[in-house]
């Protein structure tokens, strides 16, 4: 079942200019201590024709479209094609992949955003990965503390994976369908291809081509 965690497993790396990132990294929570630094890097890297530095470590696609009222803090890649709307709020250590669209009043902070992803209505998405054409419903959030503050485990049937962090939000497969006004409580892996009910409340594991219908209702896509 552990196998099922993996990046491969998870995540199509050709659709995210962050691929230089995950080297190295068997399962995806472990490229989030790596996204800063991993910024500096790719952006330095960048095509001048292509991007503009914006401010200190901060790189823009020429092609991207940034609402005036937007924040973003860097390091920070807006890639192409993509869109940062109205009062979007990117606390820095974040990577929006080319064609996403970050809406009105969603936050980011240290993330990566793979291309194609949307988080377009009042989301929180903290210290996690969104994998190709994931989308996420007005009001869903990922919460990246737990309450005790101890540090994070993943859950996988009966057995609990250490990661040995204190923040991790959620990893999202390509394509995952994440219904409104849900939470994704820490260390929350979803699987390619699933869909997670309106006002659910996850944790631990969600296999691919699942829906989360409710907390121990789980079942296979038709």
């Amino acid at each position: 079942m552990k196998d099922s965690l993996n990046i491969m497993e998870l995540l199509d790396v050709k659709e995210t200019i962050a691929a230089p990132i995950f080297t190295g990294c068997t399962y995806p929570w472990e490229v989030l201590a790596k996204i800063k630094e991993g910024i500096l890097q790719i952006g330095k890297s960048l095509s001048k024709d292509e991007y503009n530095q914006v401010g200190e470590d901060v790189w823009i696609a020429k092609t991207a479209k940034i609402a005036p009222t937007a924040c973003i803090n860097g390091p920070a890649i807006i890639g192409k094609e993509a869109e940062i709307r109205h009062c979007a709020f990117i606390r820095g250590s974040a990577i929006v992949g080319e064609g996403a669209v970050v809406g009105n009043s969603t936050e980011l902070k240290n993330v990566i955003l793979f291309n194609k992803v949307q988080v377009p209505h009042y989301n929180y998405v903290g210290d996690s990965i969104l994998g190709y054409k994931a989308h996420m419903g007005a009001g869903s959030i990922t919460s990246n503390v737990k309450s005790d503050k101890t540090l994070v485990k993943v859950t996988v049937g009966t057995e609990r994976i250490e990661t040995g962090l204190k923040k991790f939000g959620a990893i999202l497969g390509d394509k995952v369908e994440v219904g409104c006004n849900s939470v994704l409580n820490p260390g929350t892996i979803v699987g390619r291809n699933s869909n997670i009910y309106p006002l659910s409340m996850v944790r631990g594991y969600v296999p691919e081509n699942s829906i989360y219908k409710k907390v121990g209702e789980i079942v296979e896509k038709k």
